[in-house]
């Protein structure tokens, strides 16, 4: 049974931007203080939209339940929300390698219009446009992970550096694109 709704507790005002608070900013897209269900599912929904993928498609299917899985992962109390301070206790580098990287990794294959594995700048920008960051940022992170210039962004190379910037292991692309 869902729990009471908690008071707000977004990233303390004036703290310094870690990496940890950066995607959680990113995470509440109404800007209310708190990462609510519906702030993780309609990135999701914009996701969709920006790859003119159908309701129907089974890639969307595939992104909505690794989306419910995740967010079941970090709202644990089932009250609807996740808070920072929550955020923080649970993201890590175990979680991301059993949550979060199926949820990303859903999303990526939205974008990957040819399923080759990999997206061009385009398919990039408006993935990461639709997930809530400026273009200008989706463009410099591209070029961060485009190392060897061939124009193209790996799945394996766009979750290995989301990890290792959730993780505080530093990421050329995190560090532009949040």
């Amino acid at each position: 049974m869902p729990q009471p709704r908690t008071a707000p507790q977004p990233a303390p005002a004036g703290a310094p931007a870690t990496p940890k608070a950066r995607v959680y900013a990113m995470l509440d897209t109404d800007g209310d203080g708190v990462a609510s269900r519906h702030d993780y599912f309609v990135r999701i929904e914009r996701a969709r939209q920006a790859t003119g993928r159908g309701h129907d498609d089974p890639l969307v299917t595939a992104a909505l339940t690794t989306g419910e899985r995740a967010w079941a992962a970090m709202d644990a109390n089932g009250d609807g929300v996740m808070t920072y301070d929550e955020y923080v206790a649970w993201v890590d580098a175990d979680k991301f390698d059993n949550v979060c990287r199926y949820a990303l990794g859903a999303l990526f294959d939205l974008a990957d219009a040819d399923q080759d594995g990999a997206l061009d700048r385009s398919q990039f920008t408006a993935l990461r446009q639709a997930l809530g960051n400026r273009a200008d940022n989706a463009d410099a992170a591209f070029d961060a992970l485009d190392g060897d210039g061939d124009g193209r962004v790996s799945r394996a190379e766009y979750l290995a550096s989301i990890r290792a910037f959730v993780t505080g292991d530093g990421s050329p692309m995190g560090d532009v694109l949040y």
